[in-house]
C-alpha cells in the first residue's frame, strides 16, 4: 500500500511542478524518482544504484539515437529539403486533394523533424493552398497539424517514439513498421474528421509577399531530400527481418553486415551522413558548434536529459520491487494495453509535452510489463505505439503546438479546441483502438 501511496503522490508533484510552477521536466523527474525511493523506504545504497543504473542504461541505448535523429532533421530543415519533400508529395497527390497533401506532407515531414517544425515550415504551403483551392485555411491547417502530430507520436525517429522504444526494450525495426501501419490507419479517422467538419470552420487566409525561396536554387532535389530518411528506416527494418527465427539472409557474413548497419545507431548515422550531402556546399562552419550541428545539439540536450531523467524514475519503481505488488492487485484484471495508453493521456493532457508524457509513462510501465502481460516482443512493441496513442491527445492551451498552429492561421482559441485539439483526441482514440485490435491477431 505505500507503494501505492508514494507513486501517486509522486505523479500528483511531477504534474503539479510542470504545470502549475513550470520547472524544467528533468529537474521535476530527477527529484520525482529521489523522492519516490526515499518514501518508499528503498536503502541509500539502491537509491544510488538505481541513479546510476537508470540514467546511464538509459542515455547508453538512446541518447545517440535522439542526437542523430535530431542532426537529421536539422539539415532537412536548414537546406530546404523538407520543403523540396512536401511539394514533391504535393506533386504526387495533386492540388485537388489538398487536404490529404496536407495531412501527407506533415506525417512524413515530422519523422526526422519535430512537429512544431514541420507546421511553421509548411505554413506557407497550406496558406496557398487554401487560397488557391478556394477552401478554408481551417482545413488544410488542421490537416497539417493532424499528420505531424501522428507520425511525432508513432513513428521513429522522432525522439519520442526512440526514447519510449529503448526505456521499453522494444525493438525498432518493428516499432517503425507497426507504427508506420498503425499511424497511417489513424489518419483515415482524422482525414475524414478535417473534411466533414473542420472544412466548415471559415478561415479565409491571405497571402503576403513571398520571404520564403531567397535560395530556392540551392535547394536539394527531391531524391537527395529523401534518401537520408528512407535508407535509415529500411536498414533498421532489414536487421529486423534478418533476426527472424527463418534466417531469411542466412547465417554468414551477410548477416553480420546487415545487423551492423542496421543497428539503430550506426543506421541514424547513415542518415546523419547523408543528410550532409544536401547542401549545395557544405561549409565547415556548418559543422561547428556555433553552426547547424551546434544548433542540433542544444535541441538534442533537452530531450536527451528528460530521457535519462526519466530512466532514473523507471529504474527507481523496478528496484522497490512494484512489479511484483502490481502482478499481485492486477492478476484478476485485465488492463493490458490500455494501461500506459490511460497514463500517456493523462500525462499529454495535463502537461502538454508529448515528449514528456511518453518517457514518464514508459518509465513507469517499463517494471510493470511482466505483470501486465506485455513482455513479449510484440507486445512490448505495441505498448511502446499505445504509449505514443495516448501521448497524441489532447493537446490544447497547454501545449506549444496548440498556439503555433492556432497564432499561425489566426484561429480562436475556441476554433483552435474546436479542430486541432478534438482532431488529436479523435486520433488517439483511433489509434489504441487499431493497437488493440492488432493485439488480438499479433500479440
Amino acid at each position: 500500500m505505500v507503494l501505492i501511496l508514494s507513486v501517486l503522490f509522486v505523479l500528483a508533484f511531477i504534474l503539479i511542478a510542470i504545470v502549475k510552477y513550470d520547472i524544467h521536466p528533468f529537474l521535476v523527474l530527477f527529484a520525482a524518482a529521489l523522492l519516490y525511493g526515499l518514501l518508499s523506504g528503498m536503502s541509500f545504497d539502491l537509491i544510488i544504484q538505481s541513479i546510476s543504473e537508470g540514467f546511464g542504461g538509459v542515455l547508453g541505448s538512446v541518447g545517440l539515437l535522439i542526437l542523430l535523429g535530431v542532426i537529421l532533421g536539422t539539415f532537412l530543415e536548414k537546406t530546404g529539403g523538407a520543403l523540396v519533400i512536401a511539394e514533391k508529395i504535393l506533386s504526387w497527390i495533386g492540388k485537388k486533394s489538398v487536404n490529404l497533401t496536407m495531412m501527407l506532407g506533415g506525417y512524413v515531414l515530422s519523422i526526422p523533424v519535430f512537429g512544431d517544425s514541420t507546421i511553421i515550415m509548411m505554413n506557407p504551403i497550406a496558406k496557398s493552398l487554401a487560397v488557391k483551392s478556394n477552401r478554408s485555411y481551417a482545413g488544410t491547417m488542421i490537416a497539417l497539424s493532424l499528420g505531424a502530430m501522428c507520425s511525432h507520436s508513432l513513428v521513429p525517429p522522432t525522439p519520442g517514439p526512440i526514447a519510449t522504444a529503448g526505456i521499453l526494450n522494444a525493438d525498432l525495426g518493428q516499432m517503425i513498421f507497426w507504427g508506420v501501419i498503425v499511424s497511417l490507419l489513424t489518419l483515415i479517422p482524422g482525414y475524414i474528421f478535417v473534411n466533414k467538419f473542420v472544412s466548415r470552420i471559415p478561415l479565409e487566409a491571405t497571402i503576403e509577399t513571398d520571404q520564403e525561396a531567397v535560395s530556392r536554387n540551392d535547394y536539394p532535389s527531391a531524391i537527395k531530400s529523401f534518401l537520408p530518411i528512407i535508407i535509415p528506416l529500411l536498414l533498421i527494418i532489414m536487421a529486423s527481418i534478418a533476426n527472424y527465427p527463418t534466417k531469411p539472409f542466412g547465417e554468414g557474413q551477410l548477416l553480420g553486415v546487415i545487423k551492423f548497419i542496421g543497428s539503430p545507431v550506426i543506421a541514424l548515422l547513415i542518415g546523419a551522413l547523408l543528410s550532409f550531402t544536401l547542401p549545395k556546399k557544405l561549409d565547415k562552419k556548418m559543422l561547428s558548434a556555433s553552426g547547424w550541428v551546434g544548433k542540433a545539439l542544444l535541441i538534442a540536450a533537452p530531450v536527451i536529459f528528460i530521457t535519462g531523467a526519466g530512466g532514473v524514475f523507471g529504474k527507481m519503481l523496478q528496484n522497490s520491487g512494484i512489479g511484483t505488488l502490481v502482478s499481485e492487485g492486477m492478476k484478476d484484471a485485465n488492463w493490458g494495453i490500455f494501461l500506459p495508453f490511460l497514463i500517456a493521456f493523462a500525462l499529454k493532457t495535463a502537461q502538454g509535452s508529448t515528449t514528456v508524457a511518453m518517457i514518464t509513462t514508459a518509465s513507469i510501465i517499463a517494471p510493470l510489463m511482466g505483470p501486465l502481460g506485455l513482455d513479449t516482443e510484440t507486445m512490448k512493441v505495441l505498448t511502446a505505439l499505445s504509449v505514443g496513442a495516448g501521448a497524441i491527445a489532447i493537446s490544447h492551451a497547454n501545449d506549444s503546438g496548440f498556439w503555433v498552429v492556432t497564432q499561425l492561421s489566426g484561429m480562436t482559441v475556441k476554433q483552435g479546441n474546436q479542430s486541432h485539439s478534438l482532431g488529436t483526441l479523435i486520433m488517439g482514440i483511433s489509434a489504441i483502438v487499431i493497437i488493440y485490435l492488432i493485439s488480438l491477431f499479433v500479440g
